[in-house]
């Protein structure tokens, strides 16, 4: 085997993931701890011979990097503490920059010195959109936020952001799905429908995370978010179509708003559950770095903004109007990013499980 190792993806994993590649003496107790890693030809044994050996394109296109979940069982026993569960993170990470389009604004979100920059984008749109329409004034009397952006103004520009984001998704998914399939078998074994069908299981009671042995947080605290976003997103949907067909603002008793409060209140268990676990130890939730703050951070700001929101309405605050914009900015700021944030791996992960299914691995 002829062997072109890429040096400088070498370093970036090193430097990533905070991982020695050198130390690891292939053991192989990574795999044999791992109860997700299947007994043909197991993970993450030969990943870490892959990154050792800076085989890049071998390691992008592996469909075993997303089986892993980082649950860190293998970064607890690795003998050499080499964190082979990081160095699965860190090759995720590099796939959203490979596959991610336009790739600048991955390099963006990568470093805390362009964070002004990342703001900036959603703010002028915003900003642009407000004084197009001749709204950038706080209107007098009681809160509504209607006034300051209509609604119909705020659903299109919002449906239409919503739209480039996912078509570049897509094309983004599809290049990434044939470089999978270079890794599978070369018959498939199951339909689409049947695979994602499964896939859907495995989602709604997040039984995999369940598996891991250690840290068992993960479990509660993924799938208090993972749901806690769906309500949201639900919520939202009505929401649009409130404006529409139905009377809005709805009541604080109305059934959708209490779903959508109760939906901010698992984000923000969830939520705080990962970031204290980050905070209380890298063996415990894996290696902090901006990357990953970010995105929990936005996530979890936008939820109490969202709230903030609300109750700025209902108690017609002085600054309802300024809390308003700053929510539509972390709104924006989740859309437009979501192709090249660690939201992206629901995408990713997702389409490297359903291939996996179809292809019989």
């Amino acid at each position: 085997m002829n062997v072109k190792p890429d040096i400088e993806f070498i370093k970036d994993l090193r430097e990533e993931s905070g991982a020695d590649l050198k130390q690891c003496m292939q053991c192989g107790t990574c795999s044999v701890v791992c109860d997700l890693s299947p007994e043909d030809n197991p993970f993450p044994r030969k990943e870490m011979i892959w990154a050792s050996w800076g085989l890049k394109d071998k390691l992008l296109s592996d469909p075993d990097v997303w089986l892993c979940h980082n649950c860190g069982d293998c970064t607890t026993y690795c003998p050499r503490d080499v964190k082979p569960g990081d160095v699965l993170a860190s090759v995720r990470n590099k796939v959203y920059e490979k596959y991610a389009r336009p790739v600048f604004l991955f390099k963006l979100l990568k470093k805390p010195i362009f964070l002004p920059i990342t703001i900036a984008i959603p703010v002028f749109i915003i900003g642009l959109i407000l004084f197009i329409n001749g709204t950038l004034v706080i209107p007098e009397g009681d809160v509504n936020y209607s006034k300051f952006f209509p609604h119909m103004q705020l659903n299109t520009s919002f449906s239409i952001l919503t739209l480039i984001m996912l078509i570049g998704v897509v094309f983004s998914v599809r290049q990434f799905a044939a470089d999978m399939k270079t890794h599978l078998p070369k018959t498939k074994c199951k339909s689409f429908i049947k695979s994602l069908f499964e896939l859907k299981i495995e989602i709604i009671t997040h039984q995999k995370f369940n598996v891991c042995k250690e840290n068992k947080y993960r479990a509660n605290a993924h799938f208090l978010v993972f749901w806690g976003f769906v309500l949201l997103l639900i919520v939202t949907a009505f929401a649009i179509l409130a404006v529409i067909f139905f009377e809005y603002p709805l009541s604080l008793f109305h059934p959708v708003k209490i779903a959508g409060n109760l939906a901010a209140i698992m984000l923000i268990v969830g939520l705080s559950i990962m970031m204290f676990q980050r905070i209380k130890g890298e063996n415990v939730a894996g290696k902090n770095n901006y990357f990953d703050w970010m995105f929990l951070v936005l996530l979890f700001v936008l939820t109490i903004s969202g709230l903030l929101v609300e109750i700025a309405r209902f108690d017609n605050w002085s600054l309802a109007y300024h809390i308003y914009f700053v929510h539509l900015v972390l709104v924006w700021m989740l859309i437009i990013y979501a192709p090249f944030t660690k939201f992206a791996h629901i995408i990713y992960r997702s389409t490297a499980i359903i291939l996996c299914k179809m292809y019989g691995r």
